[in-house]
């Protein structure tokens, strides 16, 4: 029979698995037909990091920044994903992850417990150069899906620019460089009429 700290790590690699059936809310690249799931999205995610770290702000740790795009959006097979344009996405959606990861971190040995939800903790904070470049990276791949499907979600949701602009605005904190790509790329897309958003709200 396993020792006790396996069939921990065995039960949580087990329910781990769950993270390929939760469909995200952006489509793949050239594909408006096919939602990505969490673990394509994690993994596609690892790989930006690593190509790109030459890009990110500060000097940081490589394999801490892997490690927190590994686990952060494990708490969404308990939570689900939200349409990160949403405004009323949150504070509902920070509870249930937070529920989450005391649920799912908790099928660990104490010690790694406890590294996996510092780090998913410290991607959520985005205070470290890691967590910062690690956040960059999550919010630019949904820009290259949505530019490559003519809008994508953007334009399925009807999102204005403006609000585009500001929540993907962290990007800046962590890699200033590909927040200047991110905007003017986006300004172009649209200029050339290669994707649509939604209006722009009507002041009253």
């Amino acid at each position: 029979m396993p020792n006790p700290t396996l069939q921990q790590q065995l039960a949580f690699l087990y329910e781990i698995d769950k993270l390929k059936y939760v469909f995200r809310k952006t489509k793949l690249i050239n594909n408006p037909d096919r939602f990505e799931n969490d673990a394509e999205h994690s993994w596609h995610l690892c790989i930006m990091a690593m190509v790109l770290q030459a890009y990110a702000k500060e000097p940081v740790d490589l394999l801490r920044v892997i490690k927190m795009l590994l686990l952060h959006d494990i708490v969404e097979i308990d939570a689900g994903d939200t349409f990160f344009f949403d405004p009323s996405r949150a504070p509902q959606q920070s509870e249930a992850e937070e529920a989450a990861a005391e649920r799912i971190f908790g099928l660990l040995p104490e010690a790694q417990r406890t590294e996996f939800r510092s780090l998913w903790m410290e991607f959520e904070a985005g205070v470290s150069p890691e967590a910062k470049y690690a956040k960059a990276i999550d919010r630019i791949e949904p820009v290259f899906q949505n530019l490559s499907n003519g809008g994508g979600t953007w334009k399925e949701h009807q999102v204005p620019l403006s609000v585009i602009l500001k929540k993907l605005s962290i990007i800046a904190q962590g890699a200033p460089l590909l927040w200047q790509f991110t905007e003017e790329s986006i300004q172009d897309a649209l200029g050339a009429g290669r994707i649509e958003v939604g209006p722009e709200p009507t002041a009253i």
